[in-house]
């Protein structure tokens, strides 16, 4: 029945009593203000084209407030997608961290990697979901997960149901928390530890689940922490917003979090006079949570060491995998026996055939483990495994799970009490002991195998498992993932992909006909692929998946190259193609090498992909600004400083650090001991600079560039400060 009906009605009745007149009318005027609210919240929060005032906004917001105290959309802003529905670019991306397991590796990233850091935030390593909390104005508009770093899935509808992550802040403008969704211990051994395998697997299902009621758990048993905040510069907030606050160190942003009732993950500062100080302080608080690991509220699995000062933290900067200012410390791996069930054998996208060993469900640092990689035939034999043999695994890093040794035969009763990660009983029988046997051909095309060093390999380029993974390499690279694993391998048994440039001949016709295809996974399909029929050279490189290449090596290499034309022209020669390439940064000659041979083997597919697709050129990365522009510069010999720092020092100045000397450099910076790079450089006239002279150089010229300037007023100078806290 239509509400105009029903409102002529009521209003012609004339049996309607004064009281029940009222009720219609607070009702209707109940839902008339959540509709303009929704509305106008939705242009003003996530479209920036407000059509009201804030008082006007305000005025709605508190008449609704009176009316109905605990309506729905009292603490919402716009309308929420379904968890998981929509995709989210993440503004600042949300990066991995590099670990480390030994004191060494801390010491190491004291010392160098920060170029002699000495003030450090400490936090526990939450081990559960990575969340991403955008506020607008101070609300709450979206909560994405970490996904692939650079885009993440939609989970606001879910995050709302969080107790503790406010729909508002106490300060009116934009900010990106970031930090870690947890469930609780003691609320998972009360309520789901007979149904779920671990609290980490259960808070992400919580937090992705389509409906409240669609999982096994309840996004209100978890708990949010943060780590850090960051703010988006003056063009991409809200109009209204505020200039964000400016902070010199991370502690000091993350108490402005937690006075903005956002519980912090934590923010224990550790510092010294000089590296070894600063080392043994972290230690101790490493040493610490190692201790009292088990009596934490929820699971963690090491400790997160971060830069304090945000000054330096730009200025270090990151790779493509992780900020080089934080480092996590992993807790030492745990260790536990199971039963290996039989042993598999894949081939990868490069060829190499590993075994993977079944092996009966062990529960290990919280994660159910089933399959563990051995690696290569050579780890069998000094292992001495066979099928049916109780081993102790572990998990490196709390990450990989690997057999560290055979402890003999097993029995019926090293089988008893296992579940699987699912919580369904494991049932299977005891396996007969057997040896492990090595295939001579592959597992997939039946190709003979080849010795390559300690691994196996099939050099079938032509070969389904190599085809499937490079399918899903590139698909998972150019974030298409309408394409998985089932539907790779059906693309390539149906023979629709029998190379990958064959994905941008699909048709829906194709696809709509395959097994359990629906119309709406058809057109998605079709549609990622096309939206990737126009790539960048780094991009393209990346996501061609060679040996050893990733995403930073891979846009080393486009800026170099430029083009297609140019790249196929060096694959043509590369005698002369291996001394361009390793002047670049990272780049020796047996990278140079794996990426030429790389390219080589896959020619026929590059070539392929290069006519299905659009290759745009890749432009050279504008490097700083500043008064070493222009200039190249290599570090050679003992200096007084990390090498790091002094190529950090004349980076910030505009100049340029290669690793090898040329007739092409400025300047060779050379210490004691500078050995054949010195040599060189003399033989080649190329100016030699002492640590002291560089130190003048920078700043003669910054005086000099002061100078010109003089007269010049700069508006709104200097960087926003913000708190980096991507892990």
């Amino acid at each position: 029945m239509k509400k105009e009906h029903l409102l002529g009605d009521n209003l012609t009745s004339p049996n309607m009593v004064p009281e029940a007149m009222d009720d219609w009318a607070n009702n209707a005027r109940i839902e008339e203000l959540a509709g303009l609210l929704a509305h106008h919240s939705n242009l003003y929060y996530n479209q920036a084209s407000p059509e009201i005032t804030d008082a006007e906004y305000d005025a709605l917001f508190d008449e609704l407030k009176q009316l109905s105290p605990d309506h729905p959309q009292l603490s919402k802003v716009g309308s929420d997608p379904a968890p998981g529905s929509e995709k989210v670019d993440h503004l600042f991306p949300m990066r991995s961290l590099d670990k480390a397991t030994e004191e060494e590796e801390v010491a190491h990233f004291v010392a160098e990697t920060t170029a002699h850091g000495r003030r450090f935030v400490c936090q526990p390593k939450l081990d559960g979901s990575a969340l991403s909390l955008e506020y607008r104005r101070g609300r709450l508009v979206r909560a994405a997960t970490r996904g692939n770093g650079e885009r993440g899935e939609d989970v606001t509808a879910n995050a709302r149901r969080i107790p503790n992550i406010p729909e508002s802040l106490d300060w009116e403008g934009d900010a990106h928390v970031r930090g870690e969704v947890v469930m609780p211990l003691d609320v998972f051994r009360a309520k789901y530890a007979s149904i779920a395998p671990n609290p980490r697997n259960l808070a992400a299902g919580s937090l992705r689940q389509k409906t409240a009621d669609a999982g096994k758990g309840d996004a209100a048993d978890l708990a949010f922490h943060a780590y850090g905040v960051m703010f988006p510069s003056a063009e991409a907030r809200h109009p209204d917003s505020p200039p964000p606050p400016t902070f010199t160190n991370d502690s000091e942003a993350i108490d402005w979090l937690e006075s903005n009732r956002i519980a912090a993950a934590g923010n224990e500062v550790v510092e010294g006079e000089d590296d070894d100080t600063v080392t043994q302080a972290i230690l101790q608080v490493t040493k610490r949570w190692t201790q009292n690991r088990d009596s934490a509220d929820w699971e963690i699995d090491g400790v997160v060491i971060k830069l304090d000062d945000l000054a330096k933290r730009e200025l270090l900067g990151q790779t493509a995998h992780h900020p080089r200012w934080a480092l996590a410390w992993k807790f030492p791996p745990e260790e536990a026996s199971t039963v290996v069930m039989g042993v598999d054998w894949q081939t990868g996208r490069t060829g190499t055939v590993t075994p993977v060993a079944r092996v009966a469900p062990v529960t290990v640092s919280g994660v159910t483990v089933e399959n563990t990689t051995l690696h290569n035939a050579g780890e069998i034999e000094r292992l001495g495994l066979r099928v049916g043999d109780r081993v102790r695994i572990v998990r490196r890093g709390d990450v990989i799970p690997k057999i560290i040794e055979v402890l003999g035969e097993a029995k019926s009763s090293d089988l008893q009490n296992r579940v699987h990660a699912d919580g369904t009983p494991f049932t299977d029988p005891l396996p007969k002991g057997e040896a492990i046997q090595i295939p001579e051909q592959c597992p997939r095309c039946e190709n003979k195998l080849e010795q390559d060093g300690a691994f196996i390999r099939c050099f079938n380029l032509d070969c389904p498992s190599r085809l499937e993974r490079a399918i899903l390499y590139w698909c998972r690279a150019l974030e298409m993932d309408g394409i998985g694993e089932k539907l790779a391998e059906q693309l390539c048994e149906e023979g629709l992909v029998s190379t990958l440039p064959d994905l941008y001949s699909l048709t829906h016709s194709d696809i709509i006909n395959l097994e359990r295809m629906g119309e709406k996974s058809a057109n998605n399909i079709i549609s990622q692929l096309d939206a990737t029929r126009v790539l960048g050279l780094s991009t393209f490189l990346s996501a061609l998946g060679l040996p050893g290449i990733g995403p930073e090596l891979a846009t080393g290499f486009a800026e170099e190259l430029g083009d297609t034309e140019t790249m196929f022209n060096l694959l043509n020669d590369h005698e002369s193609a291996i001394p361009r390439l390793v002047k670049l940064e990272g780049v020796g000659e047996t990278v140079a090498h794996s990426f030429l041979e790389g390219l080589s083997e896959r020619r026929a597919m590059v070539e392929g992909l290069a006519e299905a697709i659009e290759i745009t050129a890749e432009e050279a990365k504008q490097e700083s600004e500043g008064p070493l522009t222009g200039q190249t510069f290599c570090i050679t010999g003992s200096l007084s400083r990390p090498r790091k720092e002094i190529a950090l020092m004349i980076k910030a100045a505009g100049g340029k650090v290669v690793s090898s000397v040329s007739g092409k450099l400025d300047f060779l910076v050379a210490g004691e001991s500078s050995g054949s790079k010195l040599d060189k450089a003399n033989r080649l006239s190329v100016a030699v600079l002492s640590e002291s002279e560089l130190e003048s150089k920078i700043s003669d010229a910054r005086d000099d560039a002061d100078e010109e300037n003089s007269g010049e007023i700069f508006a709104d100078a200097g960087p926003q400060q913000m708190s980096l806290g991507d892990y």
